[in-house]
């Protein structure tokens, strides 16, 4: 049997039926069409503009948690910068010291130095390095010659390095070699 041809049974009769004719179809059509595109128009700014806000908030939120970051991180990256410039000058004095020629004026400062250190004593016993000796010697330094009139012992000792000395008396010593300052002017640097 031809389906457009078969009757159609209900239950109850029907009302207010009427027969639309297809331009009224059409019209209701584009009609319920134009409101779907508009709600579905709405909806969808509704739902971008929640995302946009959505979105800024969550910028704001990565913006103030790098400000606070870097906040935290200036004054270390800071105090490492002054750090390393610290560690860089000390190695840049230790590197000219070190390339500086001894001479007896070098000698003489450095036993001066260390005596000035040392409390009131009536002797005092300055050990240098035999080649410092030698040199105070070689130049009639005139220090080496009134170091016995002051009670004043100068002794060779290959342990003490060039340029420096090391001074002992009743009441201590003082390490005066260039190594031993460059490392308290290094801990006095860092602390």
């Amino acid at each position: 049997m031809n389906p457009a041809l078969e009757t159609i049974k209900f239950s109850e009769p029907l009302r207010d039926v009427r027969l639309v004719d297809a331009r009224e179809r059409e019209r209701r059509f584009a009609g319920q069409l134009d409101e779907a595109y508009e709600r579905g128009m709405l909806d969808g700014e509704r739902k971008l503009s929640e995302q946009l806000v959505n979105q800024r908030s969550e910028i704001l939120d990565l913006k103030n948690g790098v400000l606070n970051s870097l906040t935290q991180t200036l004054p270390n990256v800071i105090n490492e910068c002054q750090d390393s410039l610290v560690a860089l000058a000390l190695q840049v004095a230790e590197k000219l010291v070190a390339g500086l020629p001894i001479s007896v004026e070098m000698v003489e400062a450095s036993i001066r130095e260390a005596l000035a250190q040392m409390e009131e004593a009536t002797s005092y016993t300055v050990q240098i390095n035999p080649a410092d000796l030698q040199l105070l010697d070689q130049y009639a330094s005139p220090l080496r010659q009134s170091a016995q009139a002051d009670g004043i012992e100068l002794q060779a000792s290959p342990d003490i390095s060039r340029g420096g000395c090391v001074v002992q008396s009743r009441f201590g010593v003082v390490d005066a070699q260039r190594a031993t300052k460059m490392a308290l002017l290094q801990k006095s640097m860092q602390s």
